[in-house]
């Protein structure tokens, strides 16, 4: 069974940064596309960015410019910084390999104004 885990959320006021981090237990993210989405109180779940197997990035439009997305396979870890937060940042971010239908638990992300 494979696990993803997500750190590296927290409180920051808006302007400031942060960098998640989504460890996989196995290597599954060597061979498969790994997204980040989040949702915040009251809204759907909605698509960050995604990290295709070669390397090709895709990001909404609400954080592109702000935000990178990056993988080191070696270390079976996607990551997200962020910079230059913004209140509407808020809400838990998830880790997902879609097409194997695997998720994180989540991590917290709270921007002050």
């Amino acid at each position: 069974q494979v696990q993803l885990v997500e750190s590296g959320g927290g409180l920051v006021q808006a302007g400031g940064s942060l960098r998640l981090s989504c460890a996989a237990s196995g290597s599954i993210f060597r061979t498969n596309l790994v997204a980040w989405y989040r949702q915040a109180p009251g809204k759907q779940r909605e698509l960050v960015a995604h990290i295709s197997t070669s390397g090709f990035t895709t990001y909404a439009d609400s954080v592109q410019g702000r935000v990178t997305i990056s993988r080191d396979n070696a270390k079976n870890t996607v990551y997200l910084q962020m910079n230059n937060l913004k209140p509407e940042d808020t809400g838990i971010y998830y880790c997902t390999v879609v097409s194997q239908g695997y998720w994180g638990q989540g991590t917290q992300v709270t921007i002050s104004s």
